[in-house]
């Protein structure tokens, strides 16, 4: 099941996670923007000047999409935090 991402300004709509029918929304905190990112593919990227916004609303994407009443050793969909850091210009 490909999960797909769609942006709306500051809100994300994950679907097809795990197959289910129903999307998942999450609105993002304060300043924090998010954009797909193009080079690895189906990556999203969260930018923002408060440290606690963007941590925050990584937080909630990768609560949102936590795998529940499974094995997770046999379902590895999911949303995962990899980087962590500034952007470099």
């Amino acid at each position: 099941f490909p999960i797909s991402c769609v942006i709306d300004g500051k809100n994300v709509k994950i679907m097809n996670f795990l197959g289910k029918r129903e999307a998942l929304h999450v609105t993002m905190r304060g300043d924090t923007s998010i954009v797909l990112a193009k080079e690895p593919k189906d990556c999203l990227v969260l930018e923002g000047n408060d440290i606690d916004d963007v941590s925050q609303s990584a937080a909630d994407i990768t609560q949102k999409c936590k795998v529940r009443n499974k094995d997770i050793r046999k379902f590895l969909d999911g949303v995962y935090v990899s980087e962590k850091g500034p952007i470099e210009d």
